[in-house]
């Protein structure tokens, strides 16, 4: 961990943490960088997903890539910054404000990514020692299944479990409640798995 905090966080800047966490994490990138590019609006192909892997049914990798090192970075920066000013009180509530943010941006109403890579962001940033679990669990279940939900909501789970094995408190009552948030909004998802109609790794849209 980074350190205890240069101020006392209490409840005013704990909600000013979450709300920057909000405004940083809110910030479409996946849209953005696929009209930079050209590419129209991601949001008509595939799941209609903001997010990394529908980017990537648009056939540029290159975009694909961007859009998860922005997506992640925007759960990393807030939650490492609020840890440093605020404590670890503070990156939690920032880091969970960034990952609200994802999913639900006010900018394009409210309909955002799943936030897998804001979670993995969020993860490096308060707890990297569950960044190589949650790699191990996500690229073992894509190699079994080429599903890029599955992987990701398998290696949530695997995640967490680890964080409370390890007794990491508050941090892992943080990412069972992300991981709950995000299988809510994987439930589209969660029913084409079951159906066998969800798309798989690399298909475009």
């Amino acid at each position: 961990m980074i350190g205890t905090g240069v101020w006392d966080a209490g409840p005013a800047g704990l909600f000013v943490a979450l709300l920057a966490g909000y405004a940083i994490g809110s910030v479409p990138f996946g849209l953005l960088l696929t009209r930079l590019a050209g590419l129209g609006d991601v949001r008509t192909i595939g799941s209609g997903n903001i997010g990394a892997t529908n980017v990537l049914r648009t056939g540029n990798k290159k975009i694909a890539a961007a859009t998860l090192l922005c997506d992640a970075l925007k759960g990393t920066i807030p939650a490492v910054l609020a840890h440093y000013l605020l404590g670890l009180d503070g990156g939690i509530a920032a880091g969970f404000g960034a990952f609200l943010g994802h999913l639900f941006p006010v900018w394009i109403g409210f309909r955002g990514g799943k936030g897998v890579a804001t979670y993995i962001g969020v993860l490096l940033g308060l707890a990297p020692l569950g960044v190589p679990v949650f790699a191990v669990f996500w690229l073992g279940t894509a190699k079994l299944s080429r599903y890029s939900s599955l992987s990701a909501l398998v290696a949530m789970v695997a995640t967490t479990l680890f964080l409370f094995i390890v007794d990491r408190g508050s941090l892992a009552l943080l990412f069972a409640v992300m991981t709950a948030i995000s299988f809510f909004k994987h439930r589209t998802n969660i029913t084409r798995l079951v159906s066998g109609t969800e798309g798989r790794i690399g298909e475009k849209g």
